[in-house]
């Protein structure tokens, strides 16, 4: 066996499998510890971390750039929106500008770190790197929730750590929320499940990976984890019947699902205000619709544009700091990620934003349902944890969740994309390998 070949200059290290792999694995801990990272060292330290992240990613595309093509570089749809979300900018209030270019960069910056991550990685490549990161933050968060609730019997503040794993929680980890933990484990669970099926780590790996996962979503406490858990567990059932469907008979199924899917959308949303009505006497919900009554009127006022996109609600931007008040309680977003989106960016922005994750779903579940890989089902699925947690966060809009549905879109549009009939010189994503170098 030849010896591996040491980089000899700074572009070749860049260009190297090594290099694509540490900066993944990099970029992934950043985007999924950015809530912690911020919380315990400042905004100041996660804007620059990303900024490394962000010049390292372009460095290593432009010397990749024989590797790439222009049209198959990143979907229409998501530069469509990420222009709007820039434009947005010229109608900001007075006073608002520097916050709506701050949190343009930041969206940006995300958006370049993952393009940068789905192409120097292939699929099987990136769920490998989410599972190992996860397994060493999930590790974590219990080690820390053990410390601080039975150890030491005593908070950790700064990380939002309430030490109440002995009473049966809700516990935070290293996620500053349960219900951001919750979504981050069943992230987790789809992850090392299609480790296991694709045999991509040992069994006794994911064996514990899976009951870490499991152990820790109990122990959260979020109902947004288990509705997003319940729906995806459907999703998968769903694409597990047309993995398993002749191929002459799959393109009759997919549209039925997709009919079907489209119909109970459109019902929840022609039957959403009575459903928010039946919801908000059920324990937990009702502070959910009172907030989105209050934005609702804010909306009202600018239904088209929008505010102007401002991300999350921190430092309480013009108008979130008036809906605070009305609602008598401090958020961090509109607890919806569609809501949030047709706040600051009215429905232009709205219908940019969901034609971008109905067309990266579409791709990525023919994708998951037509190759024989396991591992392909992981962009689906992802996605579909990605846009139900949407109707309860607003995680998708900023950090790890934007992070996350860029890199799921990208890798789609190049499995399954219209534009490689156009560029004849794109490259064709090849079937991965379940062996070799990590």
């Amino acid at each position: 066996m030849s010896a591996m070949r040491v980089p000899t200059s700074l572009p070749d290290l860049l260009r190297s499998a090594a290099f694509a792999r540490a900066y993944a694995l990099t970029a992934i801990a950043a985007a999924f510890l950015s809530t912690a990272v911020g919380r315990v060292a400042g905004t100041t330290t996660l804007a620059t971390i990303v900024t490394g992240l962000v010049v390292l990613g372009v460095s290593v595309l432009v010397l990749r750039r024989d590797e790439l093509s222009v049209i198959g570089f990143a979907p229409t749809s998501l530069v469509a929106f990420v222009a709007w979300a820039l434009i947005s900018f010229s109608w900001a209030l007075d006073g608002a500008h520097g916050r709506a270019l701050s949190s343009w960069l930041t969206l940006a910056a995300w958006t370049i770190v993952a393009i940068t991550v789905a192409h120097i990685r292939d699929t099987l490549q990136i769920v490998r790197a989410v599972g190992d990161v996860l397994r060493w933050l999930l590790s974590a968060s219990l080690a820390i929730e053990v410390l601080s609730g039975i150890i030491f019997d005593a908070p950790l503040a700064r990380l939002g750590v309430q030490g109440l794993i002995a009473y049966g929680g809700p516990v935070q980890g290293l996620f500053a929320s349960r219900n951001l933990l919750g979504f981050v484990t069943v992230i987790a669970l789809v992850t090392f499940i299609i480790e296991w099926r694709a045999r991509s780590v040992p069994r006794p790996v994911a064996v514990y990976s899976i009951v870490l996962a499991a152990l820790l979503a109990a122990f959260s406490g979020s109902p947004t984890a288990l509705v997003v858990a319940a729906f995806t567990l459907l999703a998968v059932l769903l694409l597990s019947l047309a993995r398993r469907t002749e191929r002459a008979a799959r393109r009759r199924l997919n549209a039925v699902i997709a009919s079907i899917a489209g119909a109970g959308i459109l019902g929840l949303w022609i039957l959403h205000r009575p459903i928010a009505l039946f919801l908000a006497n059920r324990s937990g919900f009702a502070s959910r619709v009172e907030l989105w009554s209050a934005i609702r009127v804010w909306i009202g006022q600018r239904p088209v544009t929008g505010w102007g996109f401002f991300g999350s609600w921190e430092g309480d931007p013009f108008p979130t700091n008036i809906i605070d008040l009305t609602v008598a309680k401090e958020n961090d977003s509109a607890l919806n990620a569609y809501v949030d989106v047709v706040m600051q960016l009215g429905w232009v922005g709205l219908l940019l934003f969901c034609a971008f994750a109905a067309l990266a779903l579409v791709r990525a579940w023919l994708a998951g349902s037509d190759r024989r890989s396991v591992v392909y089902s992981w962009l689906p699925l992802m996605l579909v944890v990605l846009l139900v947690e949407s109707v309860f966060e607003s995680y998708t809009l900023t950090n790890v969740g934007w992070f996350l549905l860029v890199i799921c879109a990208v890798r789609a549009g190049q499995e399954r994309s219209w534009r490689t009939s156009i560029d004849m010189t794109a490259p064709i994503p090849l079937p991965p390998q379940l062996s070799g170098p990590r």
